[in-house]
């Protein structure tokens, strides 16, 4: 027993020291280097409010950018990781672009170490992977792919609609988040995985039920997800992964059967998918998996499923909150629609300005992923953050972070940042805005290659509703709204209600 209970105090001893270095590398590692900094927790560093949920990370992101107003760039930790958020445009423009090959790579929340599929996915992999399946994709995502995915895109928005028409009662007061959802769901489904659902009809299909599983954001999922990402080793013992267990066998066994059948059968679409299997079945040096495409389809159905929902949620309340600009578009949509025979096409919604204004304002407001990141893999000299200082010499490893959150509502960039004003972005002002203070795909290599395809997606249901309906607040409605401290995306705490109105007259 004395054995044991002096092994057992050995370790303990041991603990303590080095849990006392942690913490004295975390006090002192911005002090060594003579660059300004937050003040921190030991141990968890600048993140207690995600942690503890006091606070959502876009508002965190955004209340960390206020800091130190002079400083183009400060210290803080993310956890007990050292990172760099940056805030001055030109020097935001030197790392992305300028200088990339010091900045390749993601800090990414999953990699392929913390699930070894779901971090094969485009937005996580580095290096000459990441080239690889980039150059892989990228044909998925040009103006003519988009093109081919129109029809696809559109068939859901009018079943989406339609639901509203045949049901006026749900029209008078529905939270829009949910329904929106289930359409982006749906187009996600056809465009990228070839599977025709109407998740407002079926409204437990298993398409829809496994994404809500996925962007659940509960107290629970939000520790896991914390854990997972900066203690990786710990999680991969214990067996855990990025999805649950049914959720990761589903998409498993629907992808991997659906290129199956393709193969077999011979089916080809114009979708992501194929363009998957194509590259599979090349010998070009290029080796891709089945594991490959899991990763990249999965993450194409997570970024579709709740960033632009929320994008298209946010559009529609602010439509609601300012109908002056919702006559105004409406207005547009009619005229261009007309000119096309009464129907939608590609070419009329490439030629509806209004509609960008609205969409492009949208994304200032609300980006729908507030934040972006790099990890430094080539060290590299800061210029002074500010007059006094020495500049800085990153080590690889450090993380930097940009809000483009607090960028997108700093009053020196777009004056008045709290109200929704179009016209920002109208011929003669859009040339005005420094495109490294205006960054709602990031920027840069990197940055989202499916922006195209996102904003179809959204444009094409906007126009469906306005053509149908007018958008309007119930008594349930708050404006403006409150972002929710729970989720890692903007979103609103009290949801999204609407009333959709029929229109006197629909041409």
């Amino acid at each position: 027993m004395t054995s044991i209970m002096l092994l057992a105090a050995y370790g303990l001893a041991a603990l303590l020291f080095y849990a006392s270095l942690l913490v004295l590398h975390q006090f002192t590692y911005w002090k060594r280097r003579k660059v300004l900094h937050l003040e921190l927790v030991p141990i968890i560093g600048n993140m207690a409010p995600i942690m503890f949920r006091t606070s959502s990370f876009p508002i965190h992101s955004q209340n960390m950018y206020k800091k130190f107003p002079g400083a183009r760039y400060y210290g803080f930790f993310d956890l007990q990781k050292p990172s760099v958020i940056i805030k001055d445009p030109d020097l935001i423009r030197e790392i992305f672009v300028k200088s990339f090959d010091h900045f390749t790579d993601h800090d990414a929340f999953v990699t392929e170490k913390m699930d070894p599929i779901v971090g094969r996915n485009i937005f996580s992999l580095r290096g000459q992977r990441w080239k690889e399946v980039r150059n892989t994709l990228t044909p998925s995502y040009t103006a003519a792919r988009i093109k081919m995915l129109f029809a696809l895109v559109a068939e859901c928005s009018k079943d989406f609609v339609q639901y509203f028409v045949d049901h006026p009662e749900l029209a008078e007061n529905f939270e829009a988040k949910d329904a929106i959802t289930r359409y982006t769901n749906d187009v996600v489904a056809s465009a990228a995985f070839g599977v025709k659902v109407d998740s407002m009809k079926d409204q437990d299909n298993e398409f829809y039920l496994h994404g809500k599983e996925v962007t659940n954001f509960s107290a629970l999922a939000a520790l896991k997800f914390t854990i997972l990402k900066n203690f990786p080793n710990i999680m991969k013992f214990f067996g855990t992964t990025f999805l649950p267990n049914a959720t990761d066998k589903f998409f498993k066994k629907l992808i991997t059967n659906t290129v199956t059948t393709r193969i077999e059968k011979g089916i080809t679409r114009q979708d992501m998918m194929q363009l998957l299997i194509q590259a599979m079945k090349k010998d070009d040096g290029i080796k891709v998996t089945m594991d490959d495409i899991i990763g990249q389809a999965f993450f194409f159905f997570l970024a579709g499923f709740e960033s632009t929902s929320s994008a298209m949620c946010f559009a529609l309340q602010e439509l609601a909150a300012n109908p002056d600009i919702q006559d105004r578009l409406r207005q547009e949509i009619d005229d261009e629609i007309e000119q096309h025979g009464g129907e939608l096409t590609y070419e009329s919604l490439v030629n509806l300005k209004y509609l960008d204004m609205v969409m492009s304002e949208t994304l200032r407001k609300y980006p729908p992923v507030a934040i972006t990141n790099r990890l430094c893999n080539k060290e590299y000299t800061f210029p002074p953050l500010m007059e006094g200082y020495p500049e800085y010499q990153m080590e690889v490893g450090t993380s930097i972070l940009i809000s483009m959150f607090g960028l997108h509502r700093d009053p020196k960039y777009f004056p008045d940042p709290e109200k929704f004003d179009p016209e920002r972005f109208n011929d003669e002002n859009k040339h005005k805005i420094n495109p490294y203070t205006y960054m709602p795909f990031g920027i840069g290599p990197r940055q989202c290659i499916a922006n195209r395809f996102a904003l179809m997606e959204a444009k094409i249901v906007i126009i469906d509703i306005l053509r149908k309906f007018v958008v309007k607040f119930t008594e349930k409605s708050h404006h403006p709204v409150t972002l929710s401290k729970k989720t890692f995306i903007l979103s609103a705490e009290e949801g999204y209600w609407f009333k959709f109105e029929g229109r006197k007259k629909v041409d």
